[in-house]
């Protein structure tokens, strides 16, 4: 079993959101939306070459999989956009179900981490756009 496979059946195999491996090392989230991978880069933990798999992969996601150096990533939902941009920067991506947008919890509109990298192509500006808007979405939640 490769990596990329023994992410996919952790993840499958439990309620978890999130599961990066390499060899033996093996890092699980049970955080919603992309809280694992902002957490993970934030701590400065060494993803090179792991291979993820996550419940829901958009654009916002896959950059910050390529910041963090993932190798190959597979998403249960993934969008047209994360899959295109894993794609264009060399990182082997695969799916259950490919989707055109990502849409909030609410179902009502498209994801906000989406809109925060939506006009960003450089992952490190995408990381700091999105480290902002959950900021934002914090302090709105607070008031």
């Amino acid at each position: 079993m490769n990596d990329l496979q023994k992410a996919r059946s952790i993840l499958e195999s439990g309620n978890h959101t999130c599961v990066l491996c390499k060899g033996d090392a093996v890092y699980i989230s049970d955080k919603s939306g992309i809280a694992p991978m902002v957490g993970f880069i934030s701590e400065g933990v060494d993803l090179k070459g792991f291979s993820v798999a996550d419940k829901i992969v958009g654009k916002a996601a896959a950059m910050l999989f390529i910041l963090a150096g993932i190798k190959n990533a597979y998403g249960e939902v993934m969008s047209i956009g994360g899959l295109e941009f894993l794609e264009q920067n060399g990182i082997g991506a695969s799916y259950n179900v490919l989707t055109k947008k990502i849409i909030n919890r609410s179902g009502t509109d498209i994801c906000p981490m989406e809109k925060a990298v939506e006009n960003i192509s450089v992952p490190t500006e995408a990381f700091l756009s999105i480290k902002e808007t959950i900021r934002k979405l914090k302090e709105a939640e607070s008031q």
